[in-house]
């Protein structure tokens, strides 16, 4: 085709195109020609110009339409002229036709700059926030025009200007009625076929439109009322049936939970998003259930009465939707649904995949152990989650399985019967073998008894329960943590059984050679009491005392699940050591004397076992207790530290000329529990300090309880005493530590 066709004629060659890529090709030559002959400035062509690049535009092919701008003009100015004059005999039929087109091509420019102008401003003001001062008043007077493409510049630079400037943001709040009853017109408006999508009038600028609504009315009273009816309108018109109106009742949703909205109009946006649960399309399914977990806090009720969809939401086979439907599930429990909702979670627990089972089941321990309704429940529930998932539980599950079967004292031959059970039925759940381990070496006699009012009693003899042990010892599923349990177990069975103390010796006996150095370790103490401490062997393996909760804050007041510091590791406040000389930066955080010029040495870091002259002094202080007969009265307890709710004081327990022993008591008044609570203390270099293990590091709240902890002195020279603390705890997510310094103290010391 050469490049001085007609338009019929590239009408027919692209017609004729076989290929699309010929099609192409053919598009491409005749945009080169065209651009060529604009360079040329051939003035008999531009006609036939401009109509092939309508005809390309048509096809939906990139047509440069800023090469005939000037023409276009030309055109327009020839036609001033044609009205005056008549237009001359050389003017065509295509330039006739052409004039028409231009009119409509010059307003389409105009607009089309106009939308362009808007977007360059969004993005100069995201580079250069400064500037938008500048584009304040344009912005404002855009929303006047009727062109939705011009409206859809101008409502992303007014947000942009807001989101960027709070100045800005309280001028646009003074057009929040021109912006409603735009988009009331949007809404109530009937069908365009040139703004339609899907039967929703322009849902893209409404999305638009309720994006800076938002941020309008957000932590403003005026701006919200005004399109709180707004709101409801476009909630109750819109289909969510299509994609586009789902769309925008998204954004109105958002725009009702961010603004101050009426409690009414929350409930029907809650509602919007309980429908989006019903919907075909996994992707409206997963952002509705986002949506409602940001809620579910603030609107707990109005999300409750969509528990079922979001339980069915389980059952689905995306990854995605299933774990947020598994989030939601567990927010929702409460003490009104425990049970109810627990039996869909225990059940889901039965089938999810393997990477949700962890989270599954730390988010039913944490349920059960707030909203049990009874111990018995409880333990059922962690024993049935035990059994489903054992090996995905948490390390603490076992500890606190423990402290709750401890607690449960008139559900203790229940328990035991039921966790034999299970124990000869599988021992591969390891956390399933360790608690039935511990819980048959405690109360092994109630099993032996085989009386149970709470179940169906078994008879079990004390031949089959050392055989369970046995199993799980020779067993290679057992762990060496597991082992350790069941030899423990058979150890203590030694003081609740009567014919078999010959048998349980000789187990014991085989693992003091074992390979694994803590079960040998455990073995050759055990084989020592057997042989040299045989006389003290039924006291120390007694029957564990009841272990109190740790930390309240449970709704029911009756299940427990705090840490059993006795079965774990004791975690023991992390004291700074420093060294015999400490360095300038640890002088000048404890120098306490100012200008005296007499060093302080801060207190060294202890454990509950080290030896040394601490003991003794210890056992001095117990003996000097029968020094005299004199009963002298406790002196009172003096407040050293009173912050955040956080009341630190001191008392003097016992003294001697020169020793002392301090008790800092500390207590929490705020609503929530402070956590992470830490003690360091130092003194002079002449006084010698030794701080024992506190209590713990949690305070409960509301004063329901205290952490103590016990500071010896030593102080030969009896020097006037001074004492510096440095409190450290966490309160409400934040961290807190201050120093404080103790002067007085009461008059009985030094």
């Amino acid at each position: 085709m050469s490049p001085s066709v007609r338009l019929q004629e590239m009408i027919r060659v692209i017609r004729g195109a076989r290929t699309q890529g010929e099609e192409r090709g053919v598009i491409q030559r005749e945009c080169a020609a065209i651009r060529a002959q604009f360079r040329q400035a051939d003035n008999g062509t531009r006609s036939h110009n401009l109509a092939k690049l309508l005809y390309v535009h048509m096809l939906g092919y990139p047509a440069h339409f800023g090469q005939v701008v000037n023409s276009a003009l030309k055109i327009l100015m020839a036609a001033d002229e044609w009205q005056d004059n008549g237009p001359p005999d050389a003017i065509d039929k295509m330039q006739l036709c052409s004039l028409s087109l231009a009119y409509a091509f010059m307003n389409l420019i105009v607009m089309t700059l106009t939308f362009q102008a808007a977007l360059c401003a969004v993005h100069m003001v995201r580079k250069v926030p400064e500037l938008g001062e500048l584009f304040t008043p344009a912005a404002r007077s855009l929303l006047s025009e009727k062109n939705h493409g011009v409206l859809h510049g101008a409502v992303v630079l007014i947000t942009e200007l807001c989101e960027r400037n709070p100045d800005t943001l309280e001028q646009f709040r003074k057009a929040v009625p021109e912006l409603v009853l735009m988009m009331k017109g949007l809404v109530m408006s009937g069908y365009s076929p040139e703004h339609n999508v899907a039967g929703i009038s322009d849902p893209f600028l409404q999305v638009r439109i309720l994006r800076l609504l938002r941020i309008l009315g957000r932590n403003n009273d005026t701006a919200s009322d005004a399109m709180n009816d707004l709101l409801a309108q476009v909630a109750t018109n819109t289909d969510s049936s299509k994609t586009a109106g789902s769309a925008v009742l998204y954004e109105t949703v958002l725009t009702v939970m961010d603004i101050k909205s009426e409690s009414g109009l929350r409930v029907l946006a809650v509602n919007i998003l309980g429908r989006f649960l019903l919907n075909n399309d996994r992707n409206i399914r997963y952002i509705s259930m986002t949506s409602l977990q940001k809620i579910v806090q603030t609107d707990h009720n109005a999300v409750q009465r969509h528990r079922g969809t979001i339980v069915d939401c389980l059952k689905d086979q995306d990854a995605s939707v299933k774990r947020r439907a598994l989030e939601l599930s567990l927010a929702l429990v409460s003490a009104v649904n425990i049970r109810s909702l627990m039996k869909e979670l225990l059940l889901f627990l039965s089938s999810c995949p393997p990477e949700l089972r962890a989270h599954t089941t730390s988010g039913i321990f944490n349920a059960a152990e707030r909203y049990a309704p009874s111990q018995r429940w409880h333990i059922d529930t962690i024993l049935h989650v035990l059994t489903t998932a054992g090996g995905d539980v948490r390390d603490e599950t076992v500890p606190n399985l423990i402290q709750l079967i401890t607690t449960a004292t008139e559900l203790h031959c229940y328990t035991v019967h039921k966790l034999y059970r299970a124990l000869i039925t599988d021992i591969s759940v390891q956390s399933l073998v360790q608690v039935a381990c511990w819980c048959i070496g405690e109360y092994g006699d109630l099993l032996l008894r085989g009386e149970c009012e709470e179940t169906e009693p078994v008879q079990v003899t004390e031949d089959d329960v050392l055989d369970a042990l046995e199993t799980v010892l020779q067993s290679h599923m057992s762990s060496p943590a597991t082992r350790g349990f069941a030899l423990t177990a058979t150890m203590k069975l030694s003081t609740r059984i009567t014919h078999n103390v010959d048998r349980i010796r000789s187990i014991v006996s085989i693992y003091g050679s074992c390979i694994d150095v803590e079960l040998q370790q455990r073995a050759v103490e055990y084989n020592a009491l057997f042989k040299k401490y045989d006389h003290m062997r039924a006291a120390v393996l007694e029957r564990m005392p009841v272990i109190d909760k740790s930390s309240p804050g449970h709704t029911n007041g009756e299940s427990a699940g705090g840490t059993i510091k006795e079965l774990e590791p004791t975690k023991l406040t992390q004291e700074i050591v420093f060294p015999q000389e400490p360095s300038n930066q640890v002088c000048d955080l404890l120098d306490l004397l100012g200008g005296s010029g007499e060093p302080f040495q801060p207190s060294p870091s202890l454990s509950s076992t080290a030896p040394g002259p601490a003991s003794s002094t210890a056992g001095g202080d117990l003996l000097d207790l029968l020094g005299g007969l004199d009963v002298t009265p406790a002196p009172p307890s003096v407040t050293v530290y009173e912050k955040n709710g956080v009341t630190l004081k001191l008392q003097t327990d016992t003294q001697t000329d020169t020793g002392m022993t301090v008790t800092l008591t500390a207590t929490n008044s705020t609503d929530g529990d402070i956590t992470g609570l830490t003690l360091q203390a130092a003194v002079p270099k002449s006084v010698q300090l030794q701080m024992k293990a506190p209590s713990g590091d949690v305070i409960p709240a509301h004063g329901l309880g205290q952490v103590t902890q016990t500071v010896l002195l030593n102080n030969p020279n009896k020097v006037s005493l001074k004492i510096r603390v440095r409190v450290c705890y966490t309160s409400q997510s934040s961290v807190c530590q201050d120093t404080v310094q103790i002067d007085s103290f009461p008059s009985t010391a030094w």
